[in-house]
């Protein structure tokens, strides 16, 4: 779908475009989460559940955007400023699946 020539110009250089549930979303989210590690594609695949043959793909693409980086065989996000707000809503989802939606216990 076309978007207006207003709202392509108005889109900021900045923003980290990744889908909620996509491949490269589920492979930003394991090594934000993991942001003090490195791992080898086939333990992002046993990490994260995407199959293996995709997993050097989605690597090599958030690679070319500056997401990702590797050295040797090893695989860790990038140090980026996109990431930060990535990161962050990272952690409130998380705190929000631990958050008690019931409230305290009522007598």
């Amino acid at each position: 779908m076309p978007i207006g020539i207003d709202a392509f110009d108005d889109e900021p250089d900045a923003a980290l475009d990744v889908a909620v549930g996509t491949q490269p979303y589920r492979v930003l989210a394991f090594l934000v989460e993991h942001d003090d590690q490195a791992f080898t594609q086939t333990e992002i695949h046993e990490r994260t559940g995407i199959k293996r043959g995709s997993v050097g793909s989605v690597l090599s693409r958030l690679e070319d955007r500056g997401l990702v980086r590797h050295r040797g065989r090893y695989w860790a996000i990038a140090e980026d400023d996109r990431l930060a707000s990535f990161a962050a809503q990272q952690a409130a989802s998380s705190a929000s699946t631990t958050d008690d939606y019931y409230g305290e216990d009522e007598a």
